[in-house]
């Protein structure tokens, strides 16, 4: 299940590359991807598997219960988790636009998820 740790990996740099060259939208897509691997990866090192959803805060209730400090973090970010939830579909299908500020929030959110599975591991 490393390949999950590796592409979330990937998915961050990306979506660092992209807020760096202006591509808001993309960088949304990307931050998104990475998160959604993130939880993956902990619930499959956890209990072997994970859920075949794209749902962010179904995986977070569910990472919530084998990683208490998600379950914070999640409860303090609903807004800022359902807005990454929105680039799944947002980034592909719609024009959305996102402002930089807005990505950088999400690129800082990834980054304590990223350490917090980490922490639990």
């Amino acid at each position: 299940m490393e390949f999950l740790k590796e592409n979330a990996q990937a998915f961050y740099q990306n979506a660092l590359d992209l807020l760096t060259k202006g591509s808001y939208r993309l960088a949304a897509f990307s931050a998104e991807q990475a998160l959604q691997l993130t939880l993956k990866y902990l619930l499959a090192k956890r209990m072997g598997d994970y859920p075949k959803t794209h749902a962010l805060r179904r995986l977070f209730l569910i990472a919530g219960a084998e990683c208490p400090a998600l379950e914070h973090l999640f409860m303090e970010n609903l807004a800022l988790v359902g807005d990454m939830e929105g680039a799944y579909l947002g980034a592909r299908y719609y024009p959305v636009d996102y402002l930089r500020e807005e990505v950088e929030e999400m690129m800082a959110f990834l980054k304590r998820v990223m350490e917090a599975v980490e922490g639990c591991l």
